[in-house]
């Protein structure tokens, strides 16, 4: 028998075991995906039943105040939250591989552990740290004796939301970026010394831009997540239902319409158009960020 080619060989490899991804892919990804947009062209009327409507679903999300309303708030999210947590995932990063913390094991950990955290476990323990009535800030303003500014108020809600956020992920963030810098070659570090330069100048001219590949793969994770915001604002809808609607965010929207409205039609297109911006943007922020780094 004639032997087979080692190239042959790898294919079949490569192929056994990319198959079990293909497999998990097709069925949890693939399939939902096709089967929203497909659920997106029809809609459910008192007479006629189930209607083929053809793009109507998405000419109405093109027009829905509600949704675009949902869209501006997890923009505006997105616009400072984001840059603020990666600021602080940052620093921290550069504090651990600085070599001047006593104990970095333990503040490596210790930064970490709010990632461990559930998210709804987290939005009820800071909603209940934000209560001016049963909470930390009505008992701090009690000591004062002074009435301090209702963090889960309309005007202070949505930074509330993102403190959560912050203190959720910039463990998970710091992580990533801790990793990068110690993939720097320390000869850099001692060609660094051997120039005079300080600790600020090495982390300026070496770590930052050895980083900027760690920064762009966080920065397209949290635009991901910022569009993705439902658990935070869901959890304290309950405190505060006057502030927190059902259309807070898009995708509490498009799931009250879905299970509340029985509008699956509807919310599978809104879900479309989620998907398709959050796509949009995270590609842009990559593209833009690559064209950047090319041109350096």
């Amino acid at each position: 028998m004639r032997a087979r080619a080692p190239g042959t060989v790898r294919g079949v490899h490569g192929l056994l075991f990319f198959t079990p991804f293909l497999l998990v892919f097709l069925v949890a990804i693939a399939a939902p995906l096709l089967y929203a947009v497909y659920l997106s062209f029809f809609q459910d009327r008192l007479v006629g039943g189930v209607t083929f409507v053809g793009l109507d679903n998405y000419r109405r999300a093109l027009t829905d105040g509600l949704f675009h309303a949902g869209l501006l708030r997890v923009a505006l999210f997105l616009a400072v939250q984001v840059p603020v947590m990666l600021g602080v995932a940052l620093l921290a990063a550069l504090a651990i591989d600085s070599g001047r913390l006593r104990f970095p094991g333990v503040f490596r950990i210790g930064f970490f552990i709010p990632y461990a955290v559930p998210s709804v476990v987290a939005a009820l323990m800071w909603g209940y740290l934000y209560g001016r009535r049963f909470g930390l800030v009505g008992d701090i303003g009690g000591w004062l004796g002074t009435t301090l500014p209702d963090p889960l108020g309309r005007s202070w809600m949505l930074a509330s939301i993102g403190n959560v956020v912050t203190w959720e992920y910039m463990g998970y963030n710091m992580l990533i970026l801790y990793a990068a810098l110690r993939a720097i070659p320390g000869e850099l570090y001692e060609a660094c010394q051997m120039d005079g330069a300080g600790e600020i100048r090495k982390a300026w001219s070496i770590k930052i831009p050895a980083l900027r590949k760690a920064l762009l793969l966080a920065t397209v994770f949290s635009i991901i997540g910022s569009f993705q915001l439902f658990n935070e604002p869901n959890v304290l809808q309950s405190l505060a239902p006057s502030v927190v609607t059902t259309s807070y965010t898009p995708n509490m929207y498009a799931y009250n319409l879905a299970f509340n409205g029985q509008q699956f039609n509807y919310s599978a297109a809104l879900a479309v158009v989620l998907g398709a911006i959050t796509a949009i943007i995270a590609f842009t922020t990559q593209g833009s960020a690559n064209r950047s780094g090319r041109s350096r």
